[in-house]
């Protein structure tokens, strides 16, 4: 909106003083009056140290072989050069393997069982108690009871059926 305006003064008078009487810099006036092309994005030229498909295959059937399938691509690179081979840089090593689909942890990794939730199993009376502590409202403000729960598990489960044993009488006191 100021560019044109400026441009308009400037037809009256010089674009110093155009630039002046709207307080706008000349060295911001110059470029807007022309924008700068975008350059052409085109593909990116390989470089002329570029490896060959037959060494791409090579680096990989290296990579993939038995004695480097469980080693990271620096083990590779380093043990490669102590024997006195150089293939590739690390950088280029970890390109092909990314290109080739293979990047990522290399080693075989543990894949551990899913938990099994412990459980308790009673044959038998007496053989597996459970446990639980509430505290309970007492009648006045900061008065708290502890109810003590203890249960044998054998008495509460539906398979002990017939076989359980009769349970004493009760007094009527408790």
């Amino acid at each position: 909106m100021i560019a044109p305006a400026v441009a308009e003064l400037a037809g009256h008078t010089s674009t110093k003083q155009a630039c002046e009487l709207v307080g706008w810099s000349r060295a911001t006036h110059y470029p807007a009056r022309r924008p700068a092309e975008p350059a052409p994005v085109g593909p990116r030229p390989a470089p002329p140290n570029a490896l060959s498909p037959a060494e791409c295959a090579r680096v990989l059937a290296e990579l993939n072989s038995r004695r480097f399938a469980d080693k990271s691509v620096g083990q590779c690179w380093a043990t490669l050069l102590d024997e006195g081979t150089y293939l590739c840089s690390m950088s280029t090593m970890h390109r092909l393997l990314r290109r080739a689909g293979q990047a990522g942890e290399r080693r075989h990794q543990a894949t551990h069982p899913a938990r099994v939730k412990p459980e308790l199993l009673a044959t038998a009376p007496q053989q597996v108690w459970s446990w639980d502590i509430t505290k309970l409202r007492g009648p006045t403000r900061g008065v708290y009871y502890d109810l003590y729960v203890i249960l044998d598990i054998f008495s509460r489960t539906s398979s002990a059926g017939p076989s359980r044993p009769p349970s004493p009488p009760r007094s009527p006191s408790s």
